[in-house]
């Protein structure tokens, strides 16, 4: 009887696939997945199980970890020069020396991916980075992401790696939590510090959060050379909650014309159903 179930599962996914290409929806992203939160199943999907690295996608487990850990929001952690990227050599505008809150810390690194922020929550955890990184694998094991490896709280190493089948359980989760909610979506941010009176203004990595043409509940992107551009999101289109997965996309914008190809795609679907 499971293996009925699970040769039926495949065969939607193929078709379901296969009748988005015919449909116009021709995605430029390596893998993708278009998965319906509402009826629990796939739209559209490519490459759903091929294992590849997920950059800064990563960040929505730290801030699950960091949240489930219930630490207080409202403790000051400084920025060490432990928190610098010495692996990809990232910038950051937070310097070494800077306290922030907990919760700054966590807003920072889900609406502007700043990696100075994930790696400082993950250092701050209690037992260190390598009781975190444990945290968020038993997470990730948790949610039955079977094919997923976490090695920093900040995605700056290639090791972290997933699918977008297995990512789609973990956007799921994150929408679980209402800060990641919040503060993945949040378009800009400022951030006072306290040590010298300086406010520095931050955006949201996402700029179809910033367009305002897009109802997003849950969004992180990410990039490495290694990852290409990735982007996760939870919005309503059509009125529908929609899981879009983007993996691997070539070019600056690429990411984010897939994602509107989608939109568009699910928009032009229902208004062919009604006039029918």
């Amino acid at each position: 009887m499971n293996k009925v179930i699970l040769a039926l599962s495949i065969m939607f996914v193929f078709t379901s696939s296969a009748f988005a290409q015919q449909g116009g929806l021709n995605l430029k992203s390596r893998a993708a997945l278009i998965f319906d939160a509402q009826q629990g199943r796939a739209i559209y999907s490519k490459n759903t199980d091929t294992i590849m690295p997920i950059a800064s996608i990563t960040k929505l487990m730290t801030a699950m970890v960091v949240l489930d850990a219930q630490l207080p929001l409202t403790e000051e952690i400084t920025i060490d020069s432990a928190d610098i990227d010495v692996l990809k050599n990232t910038r950051s505008r937070l310097r070494v020396g800077a306290s922030l809150t907990r919760q700054q810390l966590l807003r920072l690194a889900l609406m502007s991916s700043e990696n100075r922020a994930a790696a400082a929550l993950g250092r701050a955890y209690p037992g260190g980075i390598g009781a975190f990184v444990a945290a968020m694998n038993d997470k990730a094991f948790e949610l039955g992401m079977g094919n997923s490896y976490f090695v920093d709280s900040t995605g700056l190493s290639s090791t972290n790696v997933s699918t977008a089948r297995d990512l789609v359980k973990m956007v799921e989760a994150a929408y679980g939590y209402d800060l990641i909610r919040k503060f993945s979506t949040t378009s800009a941010h400022a951030v006072e510090l306290a040590d010298d009176g300086r406010s520095m203004q931050f955006i949201n990595s996402n700029n179809l959060v910033r367009s305002g043409n897009w109802q997003i509940n849950v969004s992180k992107t990410g990039f490495l050379s290694e990852a290409g551009r990735c982007l996760v999101m939870q919005a309503n289109i059509t009125g529908k909650p929609v899981i879009i997965v983007l993996l691997d996309s070539n070019g600056k914008d690429t990411r984010s014309g897939d994602a509107n190809r989608i939109k568009k795609w699910m928009e032009t679907s229902l208004a062919r159903k009604r006039s029918s």
